[in-house]
């Protein structure tokens, strides 16, 4: 296995910045916007989101996270059961822009499940997709995301590891894996 650093810490905290402004841009004071975290990683960068909105806002700016696993196309296909995340949603998403936010877009399949998951909850005005790590050239479904930290090329046989030091890693870091 070889590991390649395509963010560190100071670069994803300038990266989360902009995006920030990308989004204050777009949305200005939040008023009917919400932020919605997939989990299991795509809550980690909400998170982050969240706090530097708010700190930016001095505002609150609904968030929460949204479980995929039994929306998800593989679900029962797989050897292991999958096993399911918190669904946290503390607010209806009825007429109100919706912001999906994953740490890493793929194939697209997990947006799609996203999209049905969120249906649960009400019908949104508008859905926006921000991703910390857009894999080019991978896309099984025709999915684009509307904010993007860093956009990478990648192989079948590589993987995008995003590492959180508030979450275990040693420090914050995002790495291009090969297998």
């Amino acid at each position: 296995m070889q590991k390649r650093l395509i963010l560190d810490g100071p670069l994803l905290e300038i990266t989360i910045s902009r995006l920030c402004q990308q989004l204050i841009e777009n949305h200005q004071d939040f008023k009917n916007s919400v932020i919605l975290g997939l989990q299991p990683r795509g809550i980690y960068l909400a998170e982050r989101i969240h706090q530097r909105l708010e700190k930016l806002l001095n505002k609150q700016v609904r968030m929460g996270f949204l479980d995929i696993t039994f929306y998800r196309d593989d679900f029962r296909r797989r050897d292991i059961p999958l096993e399911a995340n918190t669904t946290s949603v503390p607010f209806i998403i009825e007429n109100q822009k919706v912001i999906l936010v994953d740490d890493v877009l793929y194939t697209g399949r997990s947006v799609r499940a996203a999209l049905d998951a969120m249906i649960a909850f009400g019908r949104p005005s508008k859905v926006e997709l921000l991703v910390l790590v857009n894999r080019r050239y991978s896309r099984d479904l025709p999915i684009q995301a509307d904010y993007t930290g860093l956009s990478v090329n990648t192989m079948p046989s590589q993987r995008v590891l995003v590492e959180w030091e508030n979450h275990g890693a040693k420090k914050d870091n995002v790495w291009l894996v090969n297998y």
